[in-house]
């Protein structure tokens, strides 16, 4: 026969976890992350969270002679660098959560297997986050 946890020690741990859980959620809720295309000319930050909250447009990226180009041009940078932050705030979401999910998928010894909650690591996490999937962006980080 299996040794079995006590409730102490099972209710112990669960506390711990939820300790250890919220504090992740609030420093992903206090960091920032910036996406940078066209060789700094825009920069995004995101939250950890996932919401962007600053966007900068250096004026060496307007080029007052041809304004459709321009537009065009900014539009790319713009999109290029979101997709950077974005993908940045996922990596540091699946860093500070992802030790999380796994304890969940992977169960607990003489516990229940949590697997089938479909806890992902870094994106839908607790709290209704989610994050489209708009890749780095990299192809856009060009001068056209």
């Amino acid at each position: 026969m299996e040794p079995q946890m006590d409730m102490q020690q099972i209710l112990a741990a669960a506390q711990q976890m939820q300790a250890q859980l919220m504090s992740a959620q609030q420093q992903l809720a206090d960091a920032e992350v910036v996406g940078t295309a066209g060789g700094g000319l825009v920069t995004a930050t995101v939250n950890g969270q996932g919401e962007l909250i600053d966007l900068s447009i250096a004026a060496g990226a307007v080029d007052t002679d041809d304004p459709e180009e321009t537009a065009r041009t900014i539009a790319d940078l713009v999109l290029a660098a979101v997709r950077a932050a974005y993908s940045s705030a996922e990596d540091l979401q699946q860093q500070k959560m992802g030790p999380f999910a796994a304890a969940f998928s992977g169960g607990m010894p003489g516990g229940p297997d949590l697997g089938g909650l479909n806890l992902p690591g870094g994106l839908n996490l607790p709290g209704g986050l989610s994050i489209p999937n708009l890749g780095a962006g990299s192809e856009d980080d060009q001068e056209n």
